[in-house]
């Protein structure tokens, strides 16, 4: 559980790293093109993807202690598959459509995927 406690905050920096980034680009103070300013860093309803990330990780960390139960870890897993989707169109975006640099994407994405196959060892019996 602590590897998983570790990628959470390590998602969570990242995650609040590229939300500062969004809300200076939504103010105009970029000095350079960015990948939040695309429509793909706001996949649902106009939320951010990294303010979506953010409760993510936070939600993730606060479930730790009882992913013993089934249904939290089924609730948990669930959530976690559906961010590593994401991750997984994210990816192609930014490699065959935005075709821009992001270490904090490319970090998050590895950090979702990382946690569905942990969250698989968790499982309870």
């Amino acid at each position: 559980m602590g590897t998983v406690l570790l990628l959470c905050a390590a998602g969570v920096y990242a995650s609040a790293f590229m939300a500062r980034k969004a809300r200076r680009a939504a103010r105009g103070a970029l000095s350079e093109p960015s990948v939040v300013e695309t429509p793909r860093a706001r996949l649902f309803g106009g939320v951010s993807n990294a303010a979506i990330g953010l409760v993510y990780y936070l939600a993730l960390a606060a479930a730790l202690p009882f992913l013993d139960r089934p249904l939290v870890w089924g609730a948990a897993f669930a959530a976690a598959l559906a961010a590593a989707a994401m991750s997984v169109y994210l990816a192609y975006s930014l490699l065959f459509v935005t075709r821009r640099p992001c270490a904090f994407c490319w970090t998050s994405h590895a950090i979702n995927w990382a946690l569905v196959v942990l969250l698989i060892g968790l499982r309870p019996h």
